[in-house]
């Protein structure tokens, strides 16, 4: 008998739901443990904190003396909630965060000490940057590379160790890290929209995205994952038969939540609110043991962070209820994957949602030069969306169940399309009277009334319109929010650059008042991004179709989809913004290419593992037992005996025959690997793995599978499917 898997799941069957206690209110522990507003004014100088405050609203900088004092406050708030430690909390381009621990710690003379954390600490650090991936932006001799603080983002406290939020660049001044160009496309988009807002209040002098994550998981005991070498070092299942039942009932979603997931949920979200995590919203979701929690919308850098920092907290809370939190696109074949849906918006500083429709034809005009505007970005650059949600793991989800496609699209319902076909009809040129009035009151003045029973009910398209927000669904739920983000804030902020600037010509050339130079740009608009709005119930083969038809590209793997990352069209967006500079363009699709190539590698070698350490052994022990068997009816029937033992036989055969097929496959992908490995171009490389390496892994799977069912239950060493995700 395996004893490791069925320890791991008497193991699993024993454990307790671990119990919580919730405080009576959650509103009292929230942002207990973050350097806020409220905190900065018990310990700050008047001075200090109009400086921090100053720079959080407007990104004007902090001189050296002021970040002394606000050091010495924001270290005696730490000390006092018994912290010890300091670090610079950043994202490097691993897609994960990263902090080096100094203490506050520091020897005088005479055997004396003194708790010491000054401005320049707090300002800036000099990790050495030589392990992290750069793309090829630093020689080895100039590994240094630099983090600074973020004063937008606040500091909170983990654990011990007070984190504060930094942005990563290299010695020679290039962002190493997803929160730079974030930081730059988020201030790109606030120039572009609150100039193209002006038009409709002239007191908009500040634009936010905003951005509402719902993150998807999975979660599973630990000691299940222990006994599964796929799932530990991958993430995800890279063989296993299907179960009987799965998903196809629908009895999990939104079902009761099982009670030591629902123990887990609760200590998580008391970590949530002391971090200052506002979240909102749990629930089971469509597959077998996964979940969901989504928080309050939030302002895009702090919602980027914030996700970043619960990935790390959910994992370190999975560990104190035996739960592993696995937040792979796909770890489960043939159920529901996870993503990350994007929901998406803009906000101005006078309050007004600028995707939301409003009380008067003026403000609803106002929703529709954004709402326009946003479908036009997409369609212009819908192979950069694609590129930015590219990834390994992201691959296997995109396109199965009820994941969006690979293909982008833009969902917006049957009702706002009614309202686009009507735009598009608007005279080119000055507007009539009758025209304004038609637009006014059978147009423009009924989107809300539209709105109020139009919600969204495709749930698989990838960038879909749902109401005050466009939710981009196709992120995947391991990435970092902050690529998508940095790549959506920066086609709308270049859009609507473009948007004003014809406007403003219409208005000056053509002397055309501002309502009607705006409808006929928008008119254009809708015209020339048609090709990317999709209102189909599903996807499949006749979408594909009808995609290809229409233009849109269909990059089915990583790689392919990845050049659109380094086109001229990319680069000059990227540079025009001020968000990338080409070295920076061209290091992060080198190093996305190198972690996918690396990715297939990993997995290529733990599957070729698994077979032959885990499962031909077993199979042949198997196929030994049944051999005794036969010669136990050869001895009892002689010459009868294949009647007898025709089925024993037959199963012989198929074994030898599964692990024939699993030995060659696994010995042609190793050769494919050996050519691979010997590329040292990353393009080239990526390419090669993906083409010539992943296509043995179905295969390989395929046999094994087959011998899952073949083989006594008894004798099978791998955690099966059923046990992974009905064993709570």
């Amino acid at each position: 008998m395996p004893t490791l898997r069925f320890q791991a799941l008497k193991e699993t069957l024993n454990r307790k739901p671990v119990k919580i206690e919730e405080p009576a209110r959650r509103s009292e522990i929230f942002s207990s443990n973050v350097f806020n507003e409220t905190v900065m004014r018990q310990f700050l100088t008047k001075e200090a904190f109009e400086n921090v405050t100053e720079a959080m609203r407007t990104g004007k900088k902090i001189d050296r003396n002021v970040a002394d004092h606000i050091s010495t406050g924001m270290k005696e708030w730490a000390i006092s909630k018994g912290v010890t430690h300091y670090t610079h909390w950043f994202q490097p381009l691993t897609g994960t965060t990263a902090e080096k621990h100094d203490s506050f710690f520091e020897p005088l003379s005479e055997g004396l000490a003194i708790e010491k954390f000054g401005g320049s600490q707090l300002v800036q650090q000099e990790p050495d940057a030589s392990s992290f991936p750069s793309g090829g932006i630093r020689n080895t001799f100039e590994a240094r590379g630099y983090t600074a603080w973020d004063p937008t983002s606040p500091a909170f406290i983990w654990g011990t160790t007070l984190c504060i939020p930094t942005i990563f660049v290299s010695y020679t001044g290039e962002a190493l890290d997803n929160k730079t160009p974030l930081l730059r496309a988020l201030q790109a988009v606030d120039n572009a929209a609150t100039n193209v807002a002006k038009y409709f209040d002239k007191n908009v002098k500040k634009v936010n995205a905003t951005l509402g994550w719902e993150q998807e998981y999975f979660l599973i005991d630990s000691a299940l994952v222990a006994s599964r070498p796929d799932i530990t070092l991958t993430g995800r299942t890279l063989l296993g038969h299907s179960p009987a039942k799965g998903q196809q009932l629908d009895d999990h979603y939104f079902g009761s939540i099982p009670s030591r997931a629902i123990a887990f949920m609760m200590d998580l979200e008391i970590e949530c609110m002391k971090l200052g995590i506002p979240v909102k919203t749990r629930h089971n979701e469509v597959a077998p043991n996964q979940f969901e929690l989504a928080p309050i919308f939030e302002e895009a850098n702090l919602a980027v962070d914030h996700n970043s920092l619960i990935m790390d907290v959910m994992k370190k809370v999975g560990e104190r209820h035996n739960l592993s939190v696995l937040m792979h696109e796909k770890p489960f074949a043939g159920i529901n994957g996870s993503g990350k849906h994007n929901n998406w918006s803009l906000a101005t500083d006078t309050g007004t949602n600028l995707l939301s429709p409003g009380s008067t034809p003026m403000k609803n005009l106002q929703f529709l030069t954004f709402f326009i505007n946003t479908i036009k970005a997409v369609y212009d650059n819908e192979e950069l969306l694609r590129a930015c949600i590219a990834s390994a793991s992201n691959d296997h989800r995109l396109g199965a169940n009820e994941a969006p496609p690979a293909i982008i699209s833009v969902f917006i319902g049957s009702q706002l399309t009614k309202v686009l076909d009507e735009l598009e009809k608007v005279t080119d040129g000055k507007l009539s009277p009758q025209e304004k009035t038609d637009l006014k009151l059978n147009v423009v003045g009924k989107i809300p009334e539209i709105l109020r029973d139009n919600t969204d009910r495709n749930r698989t398209s990838s960038f879909a319109f749902t109401g005050n927000k466009f939710e981009f669904r196709a992120v995947g739920s391991l990435a970092n929010c902050a690529n998508a983000m940095t790549v959506l804030n920066s086609i709308v902020a270049k859009q609507l650059k473009d948007f004003k600037v014809e406007v403003d010509k219409l208005i000056k050339d053509k002397k055309m008042k501002k309502d009607d130079a705006i409808f006929n740009v928008l008119r254009e608009y809708i015209k020339k991004s048609k090709k990317i709005r999709f209102e189909g119930d599903g996807y499949g083969e006749a979408w594909e179709k009808e995609a290809e038809k229409r233009g849109l590209s269909n990059n089915r793997t990583t790689p392919q989809a990845l050049k659109a990352q380094v086109s001229k069209k990319t680069i000059a967006l990227y540079k025009e913004l001020e968000v990338m500079n080409q070295t920076e363009v061209e290091a992060r699709h080198e190093i996305e290419l190198e972690e996918y190539a690396m990715r297939i590698q990993i997995e290529g070698r733990i599957l070729g593992d698994i077979a032959r350490n885990h499962v031909i052994p077993t199979a042949v022990r198997y196929q030994n037992i049944l051999i005794e068997n036969v010669r136990g009816l050869k001895e009892i029937y002689t010459d009868d005996f294949t009647r007898h033992a025709k089925e024993q036989l037959e199963l012989i055969e198929g074994i030898s025959a599964h692990i024939a097929s699993i030995n060659s496959n696994v010995n042609a992908m190793i050769e494919a690997r050996k050519i691979a490995n010997k590329l040292e171009e990353a393009e080239e490389k990526a390419f090669a793995y993906c083409d010539d390496v992943k296509p043995y892994f179905e295969e390989i799977r395929y046999h094994c599978d087959k011998l899952e069912l073949l083989i006594d239950d008894e004798l099978w060493p791998l955690a099966k499917y059923r046990e992974l995700l009905f064993t709570r």
